[in-house]
């Protein structure tokens, strides 16, 4: 079977599928966008999870339970801030879909949903960020076709033109 990769204009918090991504920050505590919507519509027991994971490293990913949303789990992933593409944005942009790819493979996902990872305060540029995400993604699919559906979750339907035209 051959893996549905999409791209929509939606709120990540309502998707009806196993496994959302979270653009978190190194704390896991909580912050603005994306970050600060999934923590509040997955309510309080996720910032207590995330209490107990001790952070997370920029490139890596942690999972807990999805509380409160449709999704069973949520993947915390820390991307790179941009610094022009001279710091190792490129690497550590692509480890947060690879380490998020690994977690869910290994909780026998079979739907997951990523937002645009570093694009929003982390300023990543949209027209680079996401061919790093639809690249890693397909290299990944090819050695283990274990997922069923990848959702690229964007803000706006100017993000929805460049991940359509990407894949």
């Amino acid at each position: 079977m051959t893996t549905i990769i999409r791209a929509v204009v939606a709120d990540i918090t309502t998707l009806n599928l196993d496994c959302i991504v979270n653009a978190a920050n190194t704390s896991l505590l909580g912050g603005g966008g994306v970050d600060g919507a999934i923590h509040r519509a997955a309510g309080p027991d996720l910032l207590h999870e995330c209490r107990l994971l001790g952070g997370c490293k920029v490139g890596d990913a942690k999972i807990t339970k999805g509380y409160r949303l449709p999704a069973k789990y949520i993947i915390h992933t820390v991307g790179p801030v941009w610094q022009g593409g001279q710091a190792n944005e490129f690497e550590l942009l692509a480890s947060c879909y690879q380490r998020s790819f690994e977690l869910a493979i290994a909780k026998d996902v079979k739907s997951i949903a990523f937002p645009s990872i570093s694009t929003g305060i982390y300023g990543y540029p949209i027209e680079h960020a996401s061919k790093v995400a639809v690249a890693t993604i397909q290299s990944l699919l090819l050695d283990q076709p274990l997922i069923d559906e990848v959702v690229f979750c964007c803000f706006s339907h100017r993000d929805l033109e460049v991940y359509n035209d990407i894949l």
